[in-house]
């Protein structure tokens, strides 16, 4: 097992309760994620499962800093990146990041495919003219399998899978190192769920990255990831191996997850029978 990546130390977030807000005066805090603990290896894919409400997302976006922790510490490659204000951030920004659960809203629907891409690459001035943005826009396209010619496509003439493709290429354009995946096979027809996970599997394998993968799908995580955190009410219950916790979980909230879900038996290579019969 290598060393931690991502480590995480009694990690608290509170956010505002919106449903509870009075007519006058701010709405009341709520504690979403209360003193979590968790170390994700460099180069592992760990899962995030829990029923709605549980965490999942508030723990994603805390770890690529979009929320700020109301206390403890997330510590990137041993740095405290938690309270860092974003200029000091903006260093690390390109090496954490995150594929959002609806492609639909993420990418914004008056840009082309390859402004989309290549927005992030100006941003951080990655190439100095339009050319050499265009081209890796390209190459980013060719990486998650679609034709050079979606450059010129906007989000809306694509089909869901293809812009979760396209959500992907994104997160990958600025060579990060850790990627928050929320929930971005919900919604998907199972083949082209088969096609997106077998992406991400071989995109791990080829440049060395780091997961966290958030969903409610226990099926798509015991293919997937190395190992399962197991969320309920904003605290781990049970953490371990993916094969240890399928096979033999010990906490009882656990075993809901895993009896109330038609879990089937996955065999190995399943996800390239769907890729075969998809083409």
């Amino acid at each position: 097992m290598s060393a931690p990546l991502i480590s995480v130390r009694d990690l608290r977030v509170s956010l505002p309760n919106r449903a509870a807000k009075p007519v006058f005066g701010p709405a009341p805090m709520l504690e979403i994620v209360k003193g979590l603990n968790l170390d994700i290896p460099r180069g592992q894919a760990l899962a995030l499962v829990g029923e709605s409400g549980s965490g999942k997302t508030t723990v994603g976006r805390t770890l690529v800093g979009l929320i700020r922790p109301t206390a403890g510490e997330v510590l990137y490659d041993g740095v405290g990146i938690g309270q860092m204000d974003e200029a000091a951030f903006r260093p690390l920004r390109a090496k954490i990041q995150m594929i959002f659960q609806d492609p639909q809203s993420s990418l914004n629907p008056r840009l082309t495919i390859g402004a989309i891409l290549s927005r992030p690459l100006q941003a951080f001035g990655r190439f100095d003219d339009d050319r050499g943005r265009k081209q890796r826009a390209g190459e980013l396209l060719d990486i998650v399998g679609l034709p050079a010619a979606f450059l010129h496509r906007y989000p809306h003439e694509l089909s869901g899978g293809q812009r979760q493709r396209i959500g992907i290429a994104r997160a990958l354009a600025l060579e990060p190192e850790f990627i928050v995946a929320d929930e971005i096979v919900s919604g998907l027809d199972v083949s082209t769920q088969a096609q997106i996970l077998l992406l991400l599997r071989q995109l791990r394998a080829d440049f060395n990255l780091t997961l966290v993968f958030i969903s409610h799908d226990l099926s798509v995580v015991r293919v997937l990831c190395d190992q399962v955190a197991v969320l309920s009410a904003g605290e781990i219950v049970e953490k371990g191996e993916t094969a240890e916790i399928f096979a033999n979980p010990q906490h009882p909230y656990t075993s809901e997850l895993l009896d109330c879900v038609p879990l089937p038996d996955v065999e190995d290579g399943w996800i390239m029978r769907e890729k075969v019969q998809a083409s």
